[in-house]
C-alpha cells in the first residue's frame, strides 16, 4: 500500500479509466457514520424520516437546483435509517464530454464538476445544517447523551458508486431502491 506523509492511503474505489464528470447515471450508496440509524426508522416496510431524515431528502433535491450547469437530473432516490441511495444523472454541459479516458491519459483536474464534487457538497451541506440545528432544537439529541456531545459527523468518509451501463441495469437499480424499505430486514445495510 502506498504512503503519503508517512500515511497509508487507501486504494481510489472508483474506476480508472472513467472521468466521473461524464454524462451519465450514476447509482450512489453514502452510509451513516458507524451505520448509526440517524434518518428514522422503517414501519410497516415504509420508511419514516425524523427530522434529519427530511434535512437530507431537502439537502438532495436542492442539490439538483445548485447544480443546474451539469444538467444534472433527479433520479429514484431512497432514505433510510442508516444509508442513502440513489440515482443521479449528469447531462452533457459545458464541463464534460462523452470520451472516455485511458488509464493513462488521466491527469488530476479540477473536482469542482463530477460526481465526487456533487457527494461532497450534499454530504458537507447535510453535515453543516445538523451541526447548526442541534443545539437549537434537540435535532440530534436522539442520539446524544449530552448536547455538547452532539453527532459531528453524520456521514462515513467515502460513497460507493456504480455506473449504470444500460436500460436493464438502470431498471433493476430503481426497483432495489424503490423496494428497499420494504426489504430492509434482508438488506446488507440491516441494523436494528
Amino acid at each position: 500500500m502506498d504512503k503519503y506523509k508517512n500515511k497509508y492511503l487507501i486504494p481510489s474505489a472508483r474506476l480508472k479509466n472513467w472521468n466521473y464528470g461524464n454524462d451519465g447515471s450514476y447509482f450512489v450508496t453514502i452510509c451513516t457514520k458507524n451505520r448509526l440509524h440517524y434518518f428514522g426508522e422503517i414501519y410497516n416496510g415504509e420508511m419514516q424520516l425524523n427530522k434529519i431524515g427530511e434535512l437530507v431528502e431537502s439537502e438532495w433535491l436542492q442539490t439538483f437546483k445548485l447544480r443546474s450547469d451539469m444538467a444534472l437530473e433527479l433520479g429514484e432516490f431512497i432514505v433510510m435509517p442508516n444509508h442513502f441511495h440513489g440515482i443521479i444523472i449528469i447531462g452533457n454541459n459545458e464541463y464534460n464530454s462523452t470520451v472516455n479516458f485511458q488509464p493513462d491519459e488521466i491527469k488530476f483536474e479540477s473536482q469542482s464538476k463530477n460526481l465526487a464534487s456533487i457527494i461532497r457538497g450534499f454530504k458537507s451541506a447535510v453535515t453543516t445544517k445538523v451541526k447548526k440545528n442541534c443545539y437549537n432544537n434537540d435535532l440530534m439529541h436522539v442520539h446524544c447523551q449530552d448536547p455538547k456531545h452532539c453527532v459531528s459527523k453524520v456521514w462515513q468518509p467515502r460513497f460507493h458508486d456504480h455506473i449504470i451501463r444500460d436500460e436493464n441495469s438502470f431498471e433493476h437499480i430503481q426497483n432495489y431502491i424503490v423496494n428497499n424499505p420494504k426489504n430492509w430486514k434482508e438488506d446488507k445495510f440491516f441494523s436494528a
